[in-house]
């Protein structure tokens, strides 16, 4: 009796696996930490300007969803990202996120992507560190996921 029962949690349990490796997961895809807003336009119908150059690194798209978060004040929006010159530091706020986020605060602005969990183990997203002017200091790939085991 107790042997079939073993049996059964046996299978249940590799069910659960399958079914919990077969779910997509949101990953951090990129990431430009801390860096200063240098404009904020109300009047512009949204999004967020960031100099190309800072997108590339770390594998934004222009158009693309992005989180912003601002270390300053604590706000947190959603839009999507509008490509600005390059090497100029531009991260200009556009439309309603302006009254939120202010020039001369310092942001995180970061992407995601799904995955399923064979490569979310081996994911890196890669990360930028910005100075005063929005230039890149450091360069940094995140350590991919580890279970501790």
């Amino acid at each position: 009796m107790c042997t079939r029962g073993v049996r059964v949690a046996s299978k249940v349990s590799r069910k659960r696996a399958v079914w919990r490796e077969s779910i997509p997961r949101t990953m951090l895809g990129g990431k430009i930490h801390r860096a200063t807003v240098t404009d904020a336009q109300v009047a512009y119908e949204g999004s967020i300007t960031v100099d190309i150059s800072l997108l590339h690194a770390v594998g934004i798209y222009p158009n693309e969803q992005v989180h912003v978060w601002d270390v300053t004040n604590g706000a947190r929006l959603t839009t999507y990202a509008i490509a600005g010159e390059a090497d100029s530091g531009v991260v200009c706020v556009n439309g309603a996120a302006a009254h939120h986020v202010a020039p001369g605060d310092l942001v995180i602005i970061a992407s995601y992507l799904e995955l399923d969990d064979a490569e979310a183990h081996t994911w890196s997203p890669r990360v930028v560190f910005v100075d005063e002017q929005n230039h890149i200091s450091t360069r940094r790939a995140e350590e991919p996921f580890t279970t501790g085991s």
